[in-house]
């Protein structure tokens, strides 16, 4: 199941950058090719020593390794991290290099994902070692925490009117703040897309590739546009599939997601309505009513889980947001709905909240924080995707309102929030509240990344992306400039690669032989595999 593009954190680990006295390193040091560039060479000289991989039960054609890369590119001498890769190697006479895959996020780690939905892939190894990564503070990379019982922002929980009081939110967002510096290492100081783009660098060269050849997935877009700013000379065939806005402001990305998902739910439950098996029973409207209660009961009191923590009203939503990216979960969420409602068995939503991750009997041990070498897999935090995900998106925006402006706004936001969806509007609102009081993020990605010189690069936009919409792919591929080829797909979900066979064998031509369909051409959702041109 391919980690789709989340904004906000669940109730139970709502993340935050870390309140440290050191800010995050300036755009100028991380932009490449400067005059006063330190030494990376003994970096960019490594090369990938791969083995089978231990654990998971991987496949056993899947090869495992691992790419060291400065903990700070500005000061290379400081640390260093290192980083979980995997590949399944080239069938085909013609080996073209590598592609490497980001499936999204942010937060999401790619080894597992691809050790579990290889398959979809298989096709790009006819020419192609096709490679992923856990990226810097994911997976078994350095991977970022906030502990157990991190609230989120504004839920209403054991604080009662209090959570209404923006003076009240803005000391809980201290505190989440505050536990995710006491969970996470080094690494949190140094997370987001700019260094992530770097560390693709570093990861093409020890690959033993002259060009980065890439398939990014609703936020690896972002990563893929920010390495094409990057290293424009550097680019070979690039694909991205579930554009991201590369502009809009965290409030209102949360609003779209909020929007999106709602949309969402409703058709959901119009489909579960149809079932006997529906735990909401035969009634769409009153199903969208008894969703909004239930988690509300959940987050007043919430439920016990099998490894210690309670599990939130807003918990229930990150579960059921997961699910809702592709229809082919909508049968998973129904059982884990089922098991919640009637017998309050949280392991269902427990795992689709967690990104499909299975939850243990007994809570993870936080990673060491001595080194910066891989960890094992028992050793990545429950919280790591949520933590991440809030982590990279406040290091990739740079709007921090002040705490008048914050105090001024909260009850506004919440109200607009909650208007847009009453099931969303509070988990999402939170990705926007989480940043408060954090460094600066940077300024590269809203103003560096656009007309970038770089041979041709294949944009997908879904028109029913809930996650992602379609005027996303057309305003980016606007701000890339001439570079940028849009294919249409007419279709439903989150990204098309795993649902639309047209839009499947369009990525593949391109990335195996160069083959671009014309800007502006589609794929139709009723006629799947043939392109309406």
């Amino acid at each position: 199941m391919r980690f789709p593009h989340r904004r906000c954190a669940t109730g139970a680990a709502a993340v935050a950058l870390v309140l440290l006295g050191a800010c995050l390193p300036s755009v100028a040091s991380l932009a490449s090719g400067a005059a006063d560039e330190p030494d990376l060479s003994r970096f960019y000289e490594q090369r990938i020593k791969w083995s089978t991989c231990e654990g998971m039960e991987m496949p056993e054609d899947l090869q495992c390794g691992k790419v060291t890369v400065p903990l700070d590119y500005a000061r290379p001498g400081d640390g260093t991290l290192d980083l979980a890769m995997a590949r399944y190697e080239a069938t085909g006479e013609d080996k073209r290099g590598s592609v490497l895959l980001n499936f999204g996020g942010p937060g999401g780690p790619g080894v597992p994902q691809l050790a579990y939905g290889g398959d979809e892939f298989l096709g790009l190894t006819d020419g192609y070692d096709v490679v992923t990564f856990d990226p810097r503070g994911v997976g078994r990379s350095s991977p970022v925490s906030c502990g157990e019982g991190t609230g989120a922002a504004v839920e209403s929980t054991d604080d009662g009117d209090d959570a209404k009081d923006p003076a009240a939110v803005l000391k809980q967002l201290e505190k989440a703040a505050a536990q995710c510096a006491e969970h996470s290492g080094p690494v949190l100081r140094h997370i987001g897309t700019v260094n992530a783009s770097r560390d693709l660098d570093v990861m093409r060269a020890a690959l033993g590739d002259k060009k980065l050849n890439y398939l990014g997935f609703s936020y690896g877009t972002r990563l893929g546009a920010v390495y094409a700013a990057q290293f424009p000379d550097k680019v070979g065939r690039m694909a991205m599939d579930g554009v991201d806005t590369l502009t809009d402001p965290l409030s209102e990305q949360g609003l779209v997601g909020a929007e999106g998902q709602q949309t969402a739910l409703e058709s959901y439950l119009d489909s579960c309505a149809e079932q006997l098996t529906c735990p909401f029973g035969q009634d769409p409207r009153a199903a969208r009513e008894e969703v909004v209660e239930l988690v509300e009961a959940l987050d007043e009191r919430p439920v016990p889980t099998a490894f210690g923590q309670a599990f939130s009203g807003q918990d229930l939503v990150g579960a059921i947001s997961q699910a809702l990216y592709s229809e082919q979960m909508w049968p998973a969420l129904t059982a884990a709905l089922n098991a919640l409602v009637q017998d309050g068995d949280t392991q269902g939503v427990l795992e689709l909240a967690t990104g499909g991750i299975a939850a243990p009997d007994a809570p993870r041990p936080r990673p060491g924080e001595s080194g910066g070498g891989l960890v094992d897999e028992e050793e990545v935090p429950l919280d790591n995707f949520p933590a991440a995900l809030m982590a990279i998106n406040c290091a990739d925006d740079p709007d921090r309102p002040s705490a008048a402006r914050m105090t001024e706004e909260v009850d506004r936001l919440r109200a607009r929030y909650e208007r847009v969806s009453p099931v969303f509007g509070l988990y999402r609102l939170n990705q926007v509240l989480m940043c408060y009081g954090r460094p600066k993020g940077t300024d590269f990605i809203r103003e560096e990344v656009r007309n970038v010189d770089t041979p041709k690069m294949l944009l997908v936009g879904t028109r029913g992306d809930p996650a992602t919409p379609y005027r996303w792919t057309v305003e980016t591929a606007e701000r890339l400039g001439s570079s940028a080829v849009v294919l249409d797909n007419k279709g439903e979900g989150h990204t098309g690669y795993g649902s639309s066979e047209c839009v499947q064998e369009k990525i593949d031509e391109f990335l195996l032989y160069g083959t671009l369909p014309d800007d502006g051409s589609s794929c139709g959702s009723a006629e799947p595999g043939r392109a309406d041109d």
